[in-house]
């Protein structure tokens, strides 16, 4: 009995935790001082134009990986004091929310999972849930059952997470913000009514990409580089992703931690990077990360990018989310699913052209790592995408007519 009652409690605690660091990425997400600095529009009836529209050479905005929305940080009625105090106050809050997330797991990690109850068990079953023909025995018949609710479990916070890009990608960032959040709390807590571990790994990927997406909105800029802010976003965004890696136990094959070919796939990422960088620049005419090609700052724009950017969201998508989809639904599930999520993730652009490219990229990488099983390889090839992108084409490309 003491057990129960010290299980209740710690869940409970678990809850508290898991609510409360949601919400700290919330209202640094949606309140004004956040707003000003992450473009944020909370009104749902002005419609925000493309967000590559304000990408120049000469302007301090910039839109970065992910559609990670970068504006510098300009307030003309708050004085410069307050304004680099206000910049640090929401920066701590933002490392805070994540630390907060790695609690709650840690304490969802040490809970006895048996004395957690299953609500779902008594319902009814819904009629997609139905048994199979009376000829089919009752072991295919459970596993159709099972492989109908994996899919319904799956395909319920995919079209969440859809629709709340959709909705930045018209413009309506406040409405986006409220369902990442309500995504972002139901995945968490969906242990406690779903007892299969698939679910419970599927969900526990799938609760990344909203999570990215507050830290994203909640992060100001307050650097004159706005390449720094990437290590910002990224930096609290690994914590989570770090203790759901350890948490769901893989080995070291199945997310791609192998130095195997390591030397013909780092020659092969620099001309694949640059053939799929200069597609997405085609596509989307950015501007430079860095002011000049300096050595020393393609030095900071290559790291950042690859052990920041593509590093973290390399694990994500592809380590973490197409391992787990891949095992419950197959390789080419895993390859659309996560491509169609990949591509959704750069909603902030504001175009559908970028959304479609990144989506075709996302899937070029899945395959790519399907077949080689390469973090490494498809963590660089990520990041020099990004190098070319955001500094080496825009400065060279500038200077030929036509473009």
């Amino acid at each position: 009995m003491q057990k129960l009652i010290n299980s209740h409690k710690n869940q409970k605690e678990l809850n508290f935790l898991i609510i409360v660091s949601v919400l700290i990425l919330a209202l640094l997400a949606i309140s004004p001082e956040a707003a000003s600095s992450s473009n944020l529009e909370l009104s749902p009836s002005p419609e925000m134009g493309p967000v590559s529209e304000h990408i120049s050479a000469e302007a301090p905005e910039e839109t970065g990986d992910s559609g990670v929305i970068l504006n510098s940080y300009e307030d003309p009625e708050t004085p410069p004091k307050i304004g680099q105090y206000v910049d640090i106050v929401y920066t701590v809050g933002g490392i805070g929310a994540a630390v907060l997330i790695l609690l709650a797991y840690l304490r969802m990690t040490s809970g006895d999972p048996g004395l957690v109850k299953n609500p779902l068990k008594d319902l009814p079953s819904l009629k997609i849930w139905k048994t199979a023909r009376p000829e089919e025995s009752e072991e295919t018949a459970q596993e159709k059952l099972e492989a109908r609710k994996l899919k319904l479990f799956t395909a319920v916070p995919v079209l969440s997470i859809t629709f709340a890009e959709l909705l930045i990608f018209s413009g309506r960032m406040g409405a986006a913000v409220w369902i990442h959040i309500g995504t972002t709390i139901a995945l968490s807590l969906s242990n406690i009514f779903i007892k299969d571990p698939e679910v419970h790994k599927i969900h526990q990927a799938l609760m990344l990409l909203p999570v990215l997406r507050l830290i994203n909105l909640s992060m100001p800029i307050f650097y004159d580089t706005t390449l720094y802010t990437f290590v910002f976003i990224y930096g609290p965004l690994a914590i989570p992703v770090a203790v759901i890696v350890l948490h769901q136990r893989d080995s070291l094959e199945q997310i791609g931690i192998t130095l195997k070919h390591i030397i013909p796939y780092m020659i092969i990422s620099v001309p694949l990077g640059l053939i799929l960088g200069l597609g997405e620049y085609l596509t989307i005419r950015t501007g430079y990360l860095i002011p000049d090609l300096t050595f020393i700052n393609l030095l900071k724009l290559t790291i950042v990018m690859v052990f920041f950017v593509g590093l973290v969201e390399e694990v994500i998508f592809r380590s973490i989310l197409q391992t787990r989809l891949e095992t419950a639904h197959g390789v080419w599930a895993a390859l659309i699913i996560s491509s169609l999520l990949f591509g959704l993730m750069h909603s902030g652009y504001g175009t559908i052209q970028e959304i479609l490219y990144t989506g075709f990229v996302g899937f070029i990488m899945g395959l790519a790592f399907h077949k080689t099983k390469s973090l490494p390889f498809i963590a660089v090839l990520h990041g020099f995408v990004n190098v070319f992108l955001f500094g080496i084409l825009p400065h060279q490309l500038s200077l030929w007519p036509g473009f």
